[in-house]
């Protein structure tokens, strides 16, 4: 089954008692906005979690922006929320499916295989006429999230300077085309990218209308890319990664691994080299 799934999916089975539903709608430059608009509606049922309260750890020296949560904090969070790995779990933003992919992914690296990512988003499941709600949220019975973790799908510094030095695994940069050729940086210290990355800008995994583009039409999109070696992806914060994963995923390849830290991290080491330019 894919990763991605239908507004009308979550309809049909939003009221089955297995099925726990998560909002993750968040707004970088406005870190309460998300919490405000879950708090004005969202889909009857949905919890929510913050990407910087409750999906990312404390910032600092090295790690990047949004480093990842505390899995054990993490665990302890999804059980009071009613959610065992037994369940299935889908998650939704307004944000392209960035925040939810991250939440997405997030539940994948703590073992979690009924993990999903709703197409489109809050505002189109709004527009069509789906059920929201502004009651109070959810009160569910607590459950223990057993987490199971899955080393194998992250890629920290050294494994990062690894695939620099010996090209072993390649690498993918998730930011917009400026930001990856060095010719703006809004938001980090530094400008460029990765030595040796190729440029994948995240939004291009969603066609004109918003929606997920189809496992064919993103196998077209990473047709470049070796499915014999390791693929890393990174983004600014770790972040805006994780749709490039869930898209690697959904067009075929099996060993992705996110660079969590991505290039917030990489740029608080002086000694990492930068290049800037196109590939």
């Amino acid at each position: 089954m894919r990763a991605i799934v239908s507004m009308r999916w979550v309809l049909a089975r939003m009221y089955e008692p297995d099925l726990a539903i998560v909002d993750c709608r968040f707004l970088l430059s406005d870190p309460e906005a998300g919490r405000r608009s879950y708090e004005e509606s969202y889909i009857p049922g949905a919890i929510y979690m913050d990407l910087e309260r409750d999906l990312s750890g404390p910032v600092g020296k090295h790690g990047g922006r949004h480093p990842l949560p505390d899995i054990r904090e993490l665990s302890a969070k999804l059980g009071k929320a009613g959610i065992d790995r037994g369940m299935r779990v889908v998650a939704y933003d307004d944000q392209g499916g960035a925040m939810a992919a991250r939440f997405w992914w997030l539940l994948r690296y703590m073992g979690h295989e009924r993990v999903y990512v709703m197409d489109e988003g809050f505002s189109a499941w709004k527009k069509a006429g789906f059920p929201v709600t502004d009651a109070p949220p959810p009160i569910r019975v607590p459950k223990t999230y057993v987490p199971d973790v899955r080393q194998e799908l992250l890629a920290d510094v050294e494994a990062v300077r690894h695939a620099v030095r010996t090209g072993e695994s390649a690498l993918v940069d998730s930011r917009e085309p400026a930001r990856y050729r060095g010719e703006t940086e809004p938001i980090d210290r530094a400008a460029g990218h990765i030595p040796g990355a190729v440029n994948r800008f995240w939004k291009e995994n969603l066609d004109e209308a918003g929606r997920w583009r189809s496992p064919e039409e993103l196998a077209k999109r990473f047709a470049a890319l070796p499915q014999d070696k390791p693929v890393i992806v990174y983004c600014g914060s770790g972040v805006t990664a994780c749709p490039n994963v869930l898209a690697l995923m959904e067009a075929g390849y099996r060993d992705v691994k996110l660079y969590a830290g991505s290039w917030s991290d990489w740029i608080s080491y002086e000694e990492n080299p930068v290049a800037k330019g196109g590939e």
